[in-house]
């Protein structure tokens, strides 16, 4: 590690130091509970035994499962080693989850026993040397990792920089298959103290973590509270009820939302009385009655922000009240721009493609030379997203791309281009075109406006199983219609606007 550099496992020292016996993490069952100082003893213990497996500095380790004790200390591990991390979405199929393992060349694979007969399936897809070991300790049917102490010279000293990579998330599929983004020690640690100042975190501050650590989300403010000495107290599921319970016993302070989990929370709290008026800060995406619902009961504030995986969660914040129904105004450490097709500013108030700089931008898609080109254009971060600044720079959010159309159920990310692949390969289906639309339950829904070949019969339910079976069940459509024509644009191509205007409208009832 350099003079100007500083990494996670760097942070994990200091807090060891200064935070000692405080709790860092502690499980929602209250089983396990972890101090900083014993934090740092189970994440050197754990990179010695990787290392032992013959893990280096720069190799690849997947993990498939739910937040767990074990999962929060293997990103310790393998910070301390200089090894990348690539955490899985546990929600996606076996097929999905080797195409992942496979494109980041995962040296060794940790699994949870939740669904063993996946993880058996995806051991099947990769080659014979990935060894898979036990996330949970005598949990399950992989290898025990090696037990290793850490020698009395320390763990092996590799040469870690801010800038090497700590984590590749794979994002929704563009173009048929996911794309790993990787982000640096030194992004996330600046996304850290970017967040703890805009957020005023102190060490009394208590957070809830029910967002999945694969998420950027999850894993940016479960080390975020890290970073500032914060208490995490952690979820491997949302359910209300458990939230509600949890936020009452520990006086959480902090939480970061996606629709529809405030909604269910307040539910649910209006009917067991659970006191969660100590939820002083909550940070994501809802509507504005379901922020002036959690606002008016706890007199906490709620977050506005844009953010995505590339750019190490958040780019702009501010509180909600500030500037209702915007996305905030950008972070301290962030450069934003609004560019035209042609990469010149647009004027305040015009409409432009949110193009990003700053220490939080990711270092490129894994492997993806032409993409990263792309992406990075003469110096910019491209986000595909349109936004539009007011007089007073708070940013609003307009819309996707088009080439970038993207739909967001629950705070997922799912691209119409994999769904309509998907859709294509049924028998019946010969044209189709896949979009969002609102979802009372998950703020936007999945529709799927189909056109079969002559002499089919296909039911939504059937089609929205064929779906549910080869891709992550939340990429499946909600809402199916069936055409016997598709409106051509110009050019003879499907004109996926005027589907949209046809039949964006009310869905009726969900399938």
């Amino acid at each position: 590690m350099g003079l100007y550099d500083l990494t996670l496992h760097a942070v994990i020292r200091r807090n060891a130091q200064c935070y000692q016996s405080r709790t860092a993490w502690l499980e929602e069952n209250e089983n396990q509970a972890l101090s900083f100082e014993q934090y740092k003893q189970e994440v050197d213990r754990m990179a010695a035994g990787i290392a032992s497996a013959g893990v280096r500095k720069g190799d690849r380790i997947g993990v498939i499962g739910k937040n767990c004790l074990p999962y929060y200390v293997l990103y310790g591990a393998a910070a301390a080693l200089g090894a990348i991390l690539v955490p899985v979405n546990w929600r996606l199929s076996a097929t999905e989850m080797v195409y992942i393992l496979n494109d980041s060349e995962a040296r060794v694979v940790f699994a949870d026993n939740d669904d063993p007969e996946t993880v058996t399936a995806v051991r099947a897809g990769l080659a014979d040397q990935v060894a898979f070991y036990n996330l949970q300790p005598t949990a399950g049917p992989w290898a025990e990792l090696p037990e290793t102490d850490v020698p009395g010279s320390g763990l092996p000293q590799e040469d870690v920089s801010s800038e090497d990579g700590l984590v590749i998330i794979y994002t929704a599929a563009v173009s048929g298959h996911p794309r790993g983004a990787l982000l640096s020690h030194g992004n996330l640690l600046s996304a850290n103290i970017q967040m703890m100042h805009l957020l005023g975190l102190t060490a009394d501050d208590v957070h809830l973590n029910p967002l999945p650590l694969f998420h950027i989300a999850g894993l940016g403010m479960a080390f975020c509270a890290f970073h500032a000495g914060v208490k995490t107290v952690n979820m491997p599921k949302f359910d209300a009820a458990r939230a509600a319970r949890l936020i009452a016993a520990h006086k959480v302070t902090l939480l970061f939302a996606f629709a529809p989990m405030m909604q269910t929370l307040l539910a649910h709290v209006e009917q067991s009385g659970d006191d969660i008026r100590s939820l002083r800060a909550v940070l994501g995406i809802d509507t504005p009655e379901v922020i002036a619902r959690y606002q008016d009961l706890t007199g906490g504030n709620f977050f506005s922000m844009f953010g995505q995986t590339e750019t190490s969660l958040v780019a702009t914040l501010s509180r909600y009240n500030d500037r209702p129904g915007s996305a905030g105004r950008p972070i301290p450490l962030v450069d934003i721009q609004l560019m035209d097709d042609e990469d010149r500013p647009v004027p305040v108030g015009q409409p432009g493609e949110i193009a990003i700089r700053g220490p939080m931008v990711f270092q490129g898609y894994w492997r993806l030379a032409s993409e990263n080109a792309h992406t990075f254009r003469n110096g910019w971060h491209h986000t595909g997203d349109l936004g539009r600044f007011d007089n007073d720079g708070y940013l609003w959010y307009v819309a996707r791309k088009a080439e970038k159309e993207l739909i967001k159920p629950g705070g997922e990310n799912v691209y119409p281009a994999e769904v309509e692949t998907v859709i294509l390969a049924h028998p019946a289906v010969d044209a189709v075109v896949v979009f969002g639309v609102p979802d009372p339950k998950w703020t936007e829904g999945i529709k799927a406006v189909c056109r079969l070949l002559p002499g089919h019969n296909l039911t939504s339910e059937e089609l929205i199983a064929f779906v549910g079976a080869r891709i992550a069940r939340y990429k499946k459509p909600q809402y199916v219609a069936f055409v016997s024509e598709l409106p051509l644009a110009f050019d003879g191509t499907v004109d996926r606007a005027k589907v949209k205007q046809l039949h964006g409208g009310h869905q009726g009832d969900r399938s």
